[in-house]
Protein backbone atom coordinates (compact mmCIF):
# COMPACT_ATOMS: atom_id res chain seq x y z
CA UNK A 1 0.00 0.00 0.00
CA UNK A 2 2.62 2.06 0.85
CA UNK A 3 4.38 1.60 -2.45
CA UNK A 4 1.51 2.90 -4.76
CA UNK A 5 1.30 6.09 -2.63
CA UNK A 6 4.73 6.73 -3.02
CA UNK A 7 4.65 5.73 -6.98
CA UNK A 8 1.59 8.66 -6.84
CA UNK A 9 3.56 11.06 -5.40
CA UNK A 10 6.47 10.34 -7.83
CA UNK A 11 4.14 11.53 -10.62
CA UNK A 12 2.74 14.52 -9.36
CA UNK A 13 4.34 17.80 -10.60
CA UNK A 14 7.88 18.57 -9.55
CA UNK A 15 7.16 21.89 -8.33
CA UNK A 16 4.29 20.22 -5.91
CA UNK A 17 6.71 18.99 -3.22
CA UNK A 18 4.98 16.01 -0.98
CA UNK A 19 5.56 13.33 1.14
CA UNK A 20 3.97 10.26 2.26
CA UNK A 21 2.76 11.01 6.39
CA UNK A 22 3.00 7.39 7.15
CA UNK A 23 3.59 6.93 10.73
CA UNK A 24 7.44 6.38 11.72
CA UNK A 25 8.14 3.86 14.07
CA UNK A 26 9.80 5.53 17.27
CA UNK A 27 13.30 3.98 16.51
CA UNK A 28 13.11 5.88 12.78
CA UNK A 29 12.24 8.98 14.91
CA UNK A 30 15.03 11.74 15.04
CA UNK A 31 15.72 11.97 18.58
CA UNK A 32 17.79 15.69 18.91
CA UNK A 33 18.69 15.22 22.72
CA UNK A 34 21.91 14.56 22.37
CA UNK A 35 22.59 18.25 21.62
CA UNK A 36 22.67 20.76 24.03
CA UNK A 37 19.09 22.29 24.87
CA UNK A 38 18.47 26.41 23.50
CA UNK A 39 20.06 28.44 26.26
CA UNK A 40 17.35 31.39 24.77
CA UNK A 41 13.97 29.16 25.40
CA UNK A 42 11.54 31.32 27.29
CA UNK A 43 11.69 28.95 30.61
CA UNK A 44 14.88 29.38 30.37
CA UNK A 45 14.93 32.83 30.49
CA UNK A 46 12.43 33.32 33.23
CA UNK A 47 13.97 30.93 35.31
CA UNK A 48 17.17 33.31 35.03
CA UNK A 49 15.19 36.69 36.53
CA UNK A 50 12.95 34.64 38.68
CA UNK A 51 14.33 35.45 42.75
CA UNK A 52 13.65 31.93 43.32
CA UNK A 53 15.14 31.95 47.03
CA UNK A 54 13.27 34.71 48.63
CA UNK A 55 9.61 33.03 47.12
CA UNK A 56 10.79 29.40 48.50
CA UNK A 57 11.37 31.24 51.77
CA UNK A 58 7.66 32.44 51.47
CA UNK A 59 6.63 28.85 50.75
CA UNK A 60 8.64 27.53 53.82
CA UNK A 61 7.07 29.89 56.17
CA UNK A 62 3.83 28.34 56.65
CA UNK A 63 4.91 24.60 57.03
CA UNK A 64 5.93 22.60 59.99
CA UNK A 65 9.04 21.57 60.41
CA UNK A 66 8.59 19.07 62.96
CA UNK A 67 5.09 16.97 61.82
CA UNK A 68 3.85 15.82 58.30
CA UNK A 69 5.79 14.14 55.48
CA UNK A 70 9.09 15.48 54.52
CA UNK A 71 7.72 18.42 51.66
CA UNK A 72 8.42 18.90 48.03
CA UNK A 73 11.34 21.52 46.98
CA UNK A 74 9.52 24.73 46.91
CA UNK A 75 11.24 25.25 43.75
CA UNK A 76 9.13 22.48 42.48
CA UNK A 77 5.81 23.58 44.00
CA UNK A 78 6.26 27.02 42.89
CA UNK A 79 7.36 26.44 39.20
CA UNK A 80 4.61 24.54 38.60
CA UNK A 81 2.25 26.96 39.93
CA UNK A 82 3.84 29.72 37.35
CA UNK A 83 3.55 26.90 34.73
CA UNK A 84 -0.44 25.64 35.38
CA UNK A 85 -1.30 29.23 35.37
CA UNK A 86 0.69 30.64 32.64
CA UNK A 87 -0.35 27.86 30.00
CA UNK A 88 -3.99 27.62 32.11
CA UNK A 89 -4.07 24.02 32.09
CA UNK A 90 -5.38 21.86 34.42
CA UNK A 91 -3.93 19.98 37.03
CA UNK A 92 -3.36 16.78 35.37
CA UNK A 93 -2.61 18.82 32.36
CA UNK A 94 0.25 20.47 33.91
CA UNK A 95 2.03 17.28 35.45
CA UNK A 96 1.83 16.09 32.43
CA UNK A 97 3.35 18.43 30.50
CA UNK A 98 6.41 19.04 32.84
CA UNK A 99 6.78 15.21 32.67
CA UNK A 100 7.30 15.31 28.96
CA UNK A 101 8.91 18.37 28.55
CA UNK A 102 12.69 19.07 29.51
CA UNK A 103 12.49 22.55 29.32
CA UNK A 104 10.01 23.14 31.91
CA UNK A 105 11.45 20.36 34.27
CA UNK A 106 14.44 22.85 33.98
CA UNK A 107 12.18 25.39 34.76
CA UNK A 108 10.91 23.63 38.01
CA UNK A 109 14.57 23.00 39.18
CA UNK A 110 15.06 18.91 38.49
CA UNK A 111 18.45 17.92 38.17
CA UNK A 112 18.21 16.14 34.65
CA UNK A 113 15.36 14.80 32.64
CA UNK A 114 13.05 12.19 34.30
CA UNK A 115 10.74 9.99 32.62
CA UNK A 116 8.43 9.68 35.74
CA UNK A 117 5.78 12.40 36.82
CA UNK A 118 7.45 15.08 39.44
CA UNK A 119 4.29 14.57 41.54
CA UNK A 120 0.61 13.66 41.48
CA UNK A 121 -2.07 16.20 40.48
CA UNK A 122 -4.06 15.82 43.23
CA UNK A 123 -1.09 17.99 45.48
CA UNK A 124 -2.12 20.93 43.50
CA UNK A 125 -5.40 21.21 45.86
CA UNK A 126 -2.77 21.36 48.77
CA UNK A 127 -0.47 23.47 47.71
CA UNK A 128 -3.32 26.07 47.11
CA UNK A 129 -4.54 25.50 50.47
CA UNK A 130 -1.16 26.10 51.66
CA UNK A 131 -0.65 29.53 49.80
CA UNK A 132 -2.47 32.05 51.51
CA UNK A 133 -2.96 35.58 50.98
CA UNK A 134 0.28 36.41 53.54
CA UNK A 135 2.56 34.10 51.15
CA UNK A 136 1.49 35.67 47.95
CA UNK A 137 2.29 39.07 49.67
CA UNK A 138 5.77 38.58 50.46
CA UNK A 139 5.64 37.11 46.59
CA UNK A 140 4.69 40.30 44.83
CA UNK A 141 6.82 42.48 46.98
CA UNK A 142 10.23 40.03 46.20
CA UNK A 143 9.09 40.44 42.55
CA UNK A 144 9.02 44.13 42.93
CA UNK A 145 12.29 44.27 44.62
CA UNK A 146 13.83 42.42 41.52
CA UNK A 147 12.07 44.93 39.28
CA UNK A 148 14.19 47.68 41.03
CA UNK A 149 17.12 45.67 41.01
CA UNK A 150 16.94 44.66 37.29
CA UNK A 151 16.33 48.96 36.58
CA UNK A 152 18.99 49.82 38.32
CA UNK A 153 22.02 46.70 37.24
CA UNK A 154 24.05 47.51 34.47
CA UNK A 155 24.14 46.15 31.34
CA UNK A 156 27.40 44.05 30.97
CA UNK A 157 29.59 44.83 27.52
CA UNK A 158 27.17 47.95 26.49
CA UNK A 159 27.63 51.58 27.02
CA UNK A 160 24.99 53.66 29.29
CA UNK A 161 23.82 57.19 28.34
CA UNK A 162 26.39 58.59 30.13
CA UNK A 163 29.31 57.03 29.50
CA UNK A 164 31.53 58.40 26.14
CA UNK A 165 30.37 56.82 22.55
CA UNK A 166 31.38 57.47 19.06
CA UNK A 167 27.47 58.54 18.32
CA UNK A 168 27.21 62.06 18.69
CA UNK A 169 23.48 61.87 18.71
CA UNK A 170 23.77 59.98 21.77
CA UNK A 171 21.61 62.15 24.86
CA UNK A 172 23.61 63.17 28.09
CA UNK A 173 22.81 60.41 31.19
CA UNK A 174 19.77 61.21 32.77
CA UNK A 175 21.64 61.56 36.34
CA UNK A 176 23.37 64.66 34.15
CA UNK A 177 20.66 66.84 33.56
CA UNK A 178 19.24 66.99 36.57
CA UNK A 179 20.52 69.36 39.47
CA UNK A 180 21.94 68.82 42.59
CA UNK A 181 19.49 69.96 44.78
CA UNK A 182 17.03 67.25 43.30
CA UNK A 183 19.42 64.77 43.84
CA UNK A 184 17.87 64.31 47.63
CA UNK A 185 15.37 62.07 48.20
CA UNK A 186 12.09 63.52 47.71
CA UNK A 187 9.49 62.79 50.41
CA UNK A 188 7.04 61.56 48.15
CA UNK A 189 8.16 59.47 44.99
CA UNK A 190 6.14 57.33 42.01
CA UNK A 191 2.80 57.12 41.47
CA UNK A 192 -0.40 54.44 42.55
CA UNK A 193 -2.92 53.32 40.41
CA UNK A 194 -5.70 52.19 42.49
CA UNK A 195 -9.15 49.94 40.75
CA UNK A 196 -11.46 46.97 41.76
CA UNK A 197 -12.82 44.48 39.47
CA UNK A 198 -14.69 41.25 40.46
CA UNK A 199 -13.26 37.23 39.61
CA UNK A 200 -16.05 35.35 38.46
CA UNK A 201 -16.75 31.94 39.81
CA UNK A 202 -17.26 28.66 37.49
CA UNK A 203 -20.81 28.56 38.58
CA UNK A 204 -23.71 27.86 36.77
CA UNK A 205 -26.08 31.05 36.17
CA UNK A 206 -28.35 31.13 39.23
CA UNK A 207 -31.82 31.76 39.37
CA UNK A 208 -34.16 31.17 42.40
CA UNK A 209 -36.06 28.30 40.81
CA UNK A 210 -32.70 26.33 39.56
CA UNK A 211 -31.55 27.17 43.39
CA UNK A 212 -34.25 25.29 44.68
CA UNK A 213 -34.26 22.81 42.54
CA UNK A 214 -31.14 21.92 43.46
CA UNK A 215 -31.91 22.10 47.28
CA UNK A 216 -34.85 19.73 46.70
CA UNK A 217 -32.63 16.96 44.61
CA UNK A 218 -30.30 17.27 48.09
CA UNK A 219 -32.80 16.78 50.29
CA UNK A 220 -34.22 13.60 48.63
CA UNK A 221 -30.49 12.67 48.89
CA UNK A 222 -30.30 12.97 52.80
CA UNK A 223 -33.43 11.37 53.28
CA UNK A 224 -32.68 8.54 50.92
CA UNK A 225 -29.94 7.55 53.28
CA UNK A 226 -31.52 8.46 56.43
CA UNK A 227 -34.17 5.73 55.42
CA UNK A 228 -31.65 2.74 55.10
CA UNK A 229 -30.20 3.55 58.39
CA UNK A 230 -33.52 3.40 60.30
CA UNK A 231 -35.97 1.02 61.07
CA UNK A 232 -38.74 2.28 59.56
CA UNK A 233 -41.04 -0.02 57.26
CA UNK A 234 -42.21 3.03 54.86
CA UNK A 235 -40.12 5.37 53.45
CA UNK A 236 -41.07 9.30 53.28
CA UNK A 237 -43.15 10.92 50.49
CA UNK A 238 -41.10 13.20 48.48
CA UNK A 239 -43.31 13.06 45.03
CA UNK A 240 -40.07 13.59 43.52
CA UNK A 241 -41.20 12.95 40.08
CA UNK A 242 -44.20 15.60 40.15
CA UNK A 243 -41.68 17.98 41.72
CA UNK A 244 -39.16 17.08 38.43
CA UNK A 245 -41.87 17.51 36.00
CA UNK A 246 -43.00 20.73 37.14
CA UNK A 247 -39.67 22.16 37.59
CA UNK A 248 -38.99 20.92 34.02
CA UNK A 249 -42.35 22.30 32.48
CA UNK A 250 -41.17 25.51 33.18
CA UNK A 251 -37.19 25.81 32.17
CA UNK A 252 -38.36 24.04 29.10
CA UNK A 253 -40.36 27.43 28.05
CA UNK A 254 -38.14 30.20 25.73
CA UNK A 255 -39.93 33.00 27.99
CA UNK A 256 -42.21 31.68 31.03
CA UNK A 257 -44.03 34.52 32.37
CA UNK A 258 -43.89 36.25 35.87
CA UNK A 259 -46.75 34.63 37.00
CA UNK A 260 -45.63 31.43 36.18
CA UNK A 261 -42.32 31.32 37.36
CA UNK A 262 -43.95 32.73 40.63
CA UNK A 263 -45.75 29.50 40.54
CA UNK A 264 -43.29 27.25 40.04
CA UNK A 265 -41.25 28.75 42.86
CA UNK A 266 -43.91 28.40 45.39
CA UNK A 267 -44.24 25.00 44.05
CA UNK A 268 -40.16 23.89 44.98
CA UNK A 269 -40.83 25.71 48.35
CA UNK A 270 -43.48 23.40 49.36
CA UNK A 271 -41.92 20.58 48.62
CA UNK A 272 -38.70 21.45 50.16
CA UNK A 273 -40.32 22.31 52.69
CA UNK A 274 -42.45 19.17 53.04
CA UNK A 275 -38.47 17.36 52.67
CA UNK A 276 -37.07 19.42 55.53
CA UNK A 277 -39.67 18.33 57.94
CA UNK A 278 -39.04 14.43 56.76
CA UNK A 279 -35.11 14.93 57.65
CA UNK A 280 -36.03 16.77 60.80
CA UNK A 281 -38.50 13.18 61.80
CA UNK A 282 -35.76 10.94 60.56
CA UNK A 283 -32.62 12.74 62.87
CA UNK A 284 -34.95 12.03 65.63
CA UNK A 285 -34.19 8.05 65.39
CA UNK A 286 -30.12 8.83 65.92
CA UNK A 287 -29.45 9.67 69.76
CA UNK A 288 -27.88 13.16 69.73
CA UNK A 289 -23.93 12.51 69.72
CA UNK A 290 -23.69 9.57 67.63
CA UNK A 291 -22.15 9.69 64.08
CA UNK A 292 -24.83 10.68 61.36
CA UNK A 293 -24.76 8.50 58.43
CA UNK A 294 -24.00 11.32 55.92
CA UNK A 295 -20.71 12.04 54.07
CA UNK A 296 -19.58 15.35 55.28
CA UNK A 297 -20.25 17.19 51.89
CA UNK A 298 -23.81 16.01 52.24
CA UNK A 299 -23.97 17.87 55.72
CA UNK A 300 -22.88 21.06 54.87
CA UNK A 301 -25.58 20.77 51.66
CA UNK A 302 -28.20 19.92 54.98
CA UNK A 303 -26.94 23.36 56.32
CA UNK A 304 -26.48 25.79 53.18
CA UNK A 305 -29.98 24.13 51.83
CA UNK A 306 -31.86 25.74 55.00
CA UNK A 307 -30.50 28.65 55.16
CA UNK A 308 -31.47 28.92 50.99
CA UNK A 309 -34.97 27.81 51.96
CA UNK A 310 -35.39 30.78 54.49
CA UNK A 311 -34.74 33.53 52.03
CA UNK A 312 -36.23 32.36 49.11
CA UNK A 313 -39.25 32.13 51.38
CA UNK A 314 -38.77 35.54 52.60
CA UNK A 315 -38.18 36.59 48.80
CA UNK A 316 -41.24 35.00 47.71
CA UNK A 317 -43.49 36.45 50.69
CA UNK A 318 -42.50 39.96 50.18
CA UNK A 319 -42.72 39.37 46.47
CA UNK A 320 -38.54 40.91 46.26
CA UNK A 321 -35.96 39.92 44.73
CA UNK A 322 -32.81 40.88 47.42
CA UNK A 323 -31.94 40.12 50.74
CA UNK A 324 -28.55 40.21 52.90
CA UNK A 325 -26.25 37.44 52.59
CA UNK A 326 -28.17 35.40 49.46
CA UNK A 327 -26.35 32.53 48.49
CA UNK A 328 -26.20 31.86 44.93
CA UNK A 329 -24.61 28.65 45.13
CA UNK A 330 -25.22 25.83 47.30
CA UNK A 331 -21.74 23.81 46.61
CA UNK A 332 -20.14 27.51 46.98
CA UNK A 333 -22.09 29.23 49.30
CA UNK A 334 -19.89 31.80 49.75
CA UNK A 335 -19.68 33.74 46.69
CA UNK A 336 -22.33 36.44 46.52
CA UNK A 337 -23.94 38.44 43.94
CA UNK A 338 -21.76 41.72 43.06
CA UNK A 339 -23.90 44.53 41.15
CA UNK A 340 -21.37 46.42 39.19
CA UNK A 341 -23.27 48.13 36.58
CA UNK A 342 -21.46 46.75 33.57
CA UNK A 343 -23.99 46.85 30.20
CA UNK A 344 -23.28 43.30 29.58
CA UNK A 345 -23.11 41.69 33.03
CA UNK A 346 -24.69 43.92 35.30
CA UNK A 347 -23.92 41.46 37.93
CA UNK A 348 -20.98 39.27 38.54
CA UNK A 349 -20.90 36.07 41.20
CA UNK A 350 -17.74 35.47 42.57
CA UNK A 351 -14.63 37.41 44.48
CA UNK A 352 -14.05 41.35 44.73
CA UNK A 353 -10.92 42.31 44.20
CA UNK A 354 -8.86 45.85 45.51
CA UNK A 355 -5.79 45.73 43.56
CA UNK A 356 -2.93 48.59 43.31
CA UNK A 357 -0.55 48.94 40.22
CA UNK A 358 2.91 50.31 40.43
CA UNK A 359 4.00 52.71 38.10
CA UNK A 360 6.21 49.87 36.34
CA UNK A 361 3.16 47.95 35.74
CA UNK A 362 3.95 45.69 38.92
CA UNK A 363 -0.08 44.93 40.44
CA UNK A 364 -0.49 43.06 43.48
CA UNK A 365 -4.29 41.94 45.24
CA UNK A 366 -4.75 44.22 48.21
CA UNK A 367 -8.06 42.84 49.40
CA UNK A 368 -9.70 40.23 48.44
CA UNK A 369 -13.38 39.35 49.91
CA UNK A 370 -16.16 37.38 48.80
CA UNK A 371 -19.02 40.37 49.49
CA UNK A 372 -19.85 43.43 47.70
CA UNK A 373 -17.73 46.53 49.38
CA UNK A 374 -16.97 50.04 48.63
CA UNK A 375 -13.27 49.78 47.25
CA UNK A 376 -12.49 53.59 48.25
CA UNK A 377 -12.48 52.65 52.02
CA UNK A 378 -8.91 50.57 51.15
CA UNK A 379 -7.19 53.63 49.83
CA UNK A 380 -5.72 54.59 53.25
CA UNK A 381 -4.19 50.50 53.70
CA UNK A 382 -3.60 50.39 50.22
CA UNK A 383 -1.08 54.31 50.30
CA UNK A 384 0.38 52.65 53.96
CA UNK A 385 0.91 49.67 52.43
CA UNK A 386 3.03 51.80 49.30
CA UNK A 387 4.81 53.23 51.64
CA UNK A 388 5.70 50.14 53.97
CA UNK A 389 7.17 48.44 50.32
CA UNK A 390 9.08 51.59 48.91
CA UNK A 391 10.16 53.64 51.80
CA UNK A 392 8.13 57.01 51.19
CA UNK A 393 4.32 58.12 49.74
CA UNK A 394 3.41 58.09 46.36
CA UNK A 395 3.52 61.36 44.89
CA UNK A 396 0.00 61.09 43.29
CA UNK A 397 -2.70 58.68 43.51
CA UNK A 398 -4.83 57.87 40.25
CA UNK A 399 -7.64 56.18 40.44
CA UNK A 400 -11.56 56.72 39.47
CA UNK A 401 -14.33 58.97 40.88
CA UNK A 402 -15.15 56.53 44.08
CA UNK A 403 -11.54 56.93 45.73
CA UNK A 404 -12.40 60.94 45.93
CA UNK A 405 -14.48 60.98 48.95
CA UNK A 406 -13.75 64.04 51.43
CA UNK A 407 -12.18 61.60 53.88
CA UNK A 408 -9.74 59.83 50.92
CA UNK A 409 -8.66 63.52 50.09
CA UNK A 410 -8.10 65.08 53.76
CA UNK A 411 -6.10 61.65 54.17
CA UNK A 412 -3.87 61.91 50.85
CA UNK A 413 -3.51 65.70 51.81
CA UNK A 414 -2.06 65.62 55.33
CA UNK A 415 0.37 63.25 53.99
CA UNK A 416 1.07 65.57 50.66
CA UNK A 417 -0.53 63.50 48.05
CA UNK A 418 -1.80 64.27 45.32
CA UNK A 419 -4.67 62.82 44.23
CA UNK A 420 -5.48 62.96 40.66
CA UNK A 421 -9.18 63.96 39.82
CA UNK A 422 -11.92 66.39 39.38
CA UNK A 423 -11.47 68.64 42.65
CA UNK A 424 -14.73 68.91 44.55
CA UNK A 425 -17.14 71.53 44.16
CA UNK A 426 -18.64 73.77 41.96
CA UNK A 427 -16.20 74.33 38.97
CA UNK A 428 -14.54 78.13 39.32
CA UNK A 429 -15.62 80.96 37.34
CA UNK A 430 -13.50 81.19 33.97
CA UNK A 431 -11.99 84.52 33.61
CA UNK A 432 -9.64 86.15 31.41
CA UNK A 433 -6.90 85.90 33.66
CA UNK A 434 -7.62 82.32 34.85
CA UNK A 435 -8.54 80.40 31.14
CA UNK A 436 -5.38 79.63 30.41
CA UNK A 437 -4.44 78.00 34.22
CA UNK A 438 -8.39 76.27 33.74
CA UNK A 439 -7.13 74.61 30.67
CA UNK A 440 -3.83 73.55 32.01
CA UNK A 441 -5.53 71.89 34.91
CA UNK A 442 -8.36 70.03 32.72
CA UNK A 443 -5.24 68.64 30.12
CA UNK A 444 -3.31 67.76 33.07
CA UNK A 445 -6.49 65.64 34.90
CA UNK A 446 -7.20 63.96 31.01
CA UNK A 447 -3.61 62.92 30.75
CA UNK A 448 -3.78 61.51 34.25
CA UNK A 449 -6.51 59.91 33.71
CA UNK A 450 -5.51 58.37 30.74
CA UNK A 451 -2.66 56.95 32.89
CA UNK A 452 -4.95 54.83 34.68
CA UNK A 453 -5.00 52.53 31.27
CA UNK A 454 -2.38 50.55 32.50
CA UNK A 455 -4.79 48.73 35.28
CA UNK A 456 -7.98 48.23 33.52
CA UNK A 457 -5.29 46.80 30.75
CA UNK A 458 -4.02 44.13 33.15
CA UNK A 459 -7.70 43.68 34.40
CA UNK A 460 -8.13 42.58 30.49
CA UNK A 461 -5.05 40.76 29.87
CA UNK A 462 -6.05 38.39 33.07
CA UNK A 463 -9.82 37.81 32.26
CA UNK A 464 -8.52 37.50 28.27
CA UNK A 465 -5.26 35.81 29.00
CA UNK A 466 -5.09 33.85 31.91
CA UNK A 467 -9.02 33.00 32.70
CA UNK A 468 -9.25 35.46 35.67
CA UNK A 469 -12.64 34.83 34.63
CA UNK A 470 -13.33 31.90 34.79
CA UNK A 471 -12.05 30.40 38.43
CA UNK A 472 -12.79 26.90 38.68
CA UNK A 473 -11.47 26.41 42.24
CA UNK A 474 -14.07 24.57 44.22
CA UNK A 475 -13.23 26.16 47.62
CA UNK A 476 -13.02 29.52 49.01
CA UNK A 477 -8.94 29.71 50.15
CA UNK A 478 -8.40 27.54 46.90
CA UNK A 479 -9.59 30.18 44.72
CA UNK A 480 -8.23 33.01 46.62
CA UNK A 481 -4.60 31.15 46.03
CA UNK A 482 -6.04 30.99 41.68
CA UNK A 483 -6.42 34.54 41.69
CA UNK A 484 -3.33 35.29 43.09
CA UNK A 485 -1.56 33.09 41.10
CA UNK A 486 -2.56 34.62 37.71
CA UNK A 487 -1.31 37.96 39.18
CA UNK A 488 1.72 36.55 39.92
CA UNK A 489 2.26 35.35 36.60
CA UNK A 490 1.59 38.54 35.27
CA UNK A 491 4.40 40.35 37.27
CA UNK A 492 6.46 37.78 36.25
CA UNK A 493 6.41 38.65 32.77
CA UNK A 494 7.02 42.41 33.84
CA UNK A 495 10.28 41.28 35.70
CA UNK A 496 11.06 39.19 32.19
CA UNK A 497 10.66 42.35 30.39
CA UNK A 498 12.78 44.79 32.55
CA UNK A 499 15.29 42.48 33.05
CA UNK A 500 15.85 41.29 29.24
CA UNK A 501 14.10 43.97 27.02
CA UNK A 502 15.24 47.41 28.80
CA UNK A 503 18.72 45.61 29.59
CA UNK A 504 20.44 45.54 26.28
CA UNK A 505 17.61 43.55 24.21
CA UNK A 506 16.71 46.90 22.19
CA UNK A 507 18.77 48.53 19.40
CA UNK A 508 21.04 51.71 20.00
CA UNK A 509 18.81 53.73 18.07
CA UNK A 510 15.61 52.69 19.51
CA UNK A 511 17.15 53.41 22.61
CA UNK A 512 17.60 57.23 21.46
CA UNK A 513 14.05 57.31 20.44
CA UNK A 514 12.69 56.03 23.64
CA UNK A 515 14.97 58.52 25.74
CA UNK A 516 12.91 61.18 24.08
CA UNK A 517 9.40 60.30 26.24
CA UNK A 518 8.83 61.67 29.32
CA UNK A 519 9.71 59.26 31.98
CA UNK A 520 12.96 57.38 31.50
CA UNK A 521 13.66 54.55 33.48
CA UNK A 522 16.86 53.30 32.50
CA UNK A 523 16.95 55.07 28.49
CA UNK A 524 13.00 54.05 28.65
CA UNK A 525 9.85 55.00 28.76
CA UNK A 526 7.58 53.30 31.46
CA UNK A 527 4.51 54.46 29.26
CA UNK A 528 5.66 51.87 27.28
CA UNK A 529 6.95 49.39 28.94
CA UNK A 530 4.03 46.81 28.41
CA UNK A 531 4.30 47.30 24.77
CA UNK A 532 7.72 47.16 23.83
CA UNK A 533 7.71 44.32 22.06
CA UNK A 534 5.19 45.52 19.19
CA UNK A 535 6.97 49.26 19.24
CA UNK A 536 10.75 48.00 18.57
CA UNK A 537 11.53 45.80 15.91
CA UNK A 538 14.49 43.73 16.83
CA UNK A 539 17.02 41.48 14.37
CA UNK A 540 16.60 38.87 16.26
CA UNK A 541 13.32 37.37 18.17
CA UNK A 542 12.43 38.73 21.80
CA UNK A 543 11.85 36.60 24.52
CA UNK A 544 7.80 35.83 24.03
CA UNK A 545 4.88 34.37 25.83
Amino acid sequence: MHEKLDTALKKRAPMIRTQSHRQLSLADFDWPFQTALDEDNRWVKMSECIPWDELAEAYYEGLSNTHGRPTKDARLVIGAVIIKYKLCLSDRETVAQIQENPYLQYFVGLPGYQMEAPFAPSLFVEIRKRMGQSVFDVFYDAVIDAVDEAKQKPVAGRKTYGENSDDDDQPPAVSESLPESDAAEPAQQGKLILDATVAPQAIRFPTDLSLLNEAREFSEQIIDLLFANTTLKKKPRTYRQNARKAYLGIVKKKRPGAKVLRRGIKQQLQYLRRNLRHIERLLEHFPQGTRLPLPRWLLRRYWVIQHVYVQQWEMYRNSTNRCDDRIVSISQPWVRPIVRGKVDKPTEFGAKLSVSLTGDGVARVDHLRWGAFHEGHDLPSQVEAYRERHGVYPEVVLGDTIYGSRDNRRHLKDRGIRFAGKPLGRPKKVTDESREELKRQAALRREEYLQRIPIEGKFGQGKNGYRLNYIRAKRADTSAAWINSIFLVMNLLILLKVFYWLLGKVPTWARYWLSKRVEIVTGYCRRCLLHLPTMVPSPRPLVTF
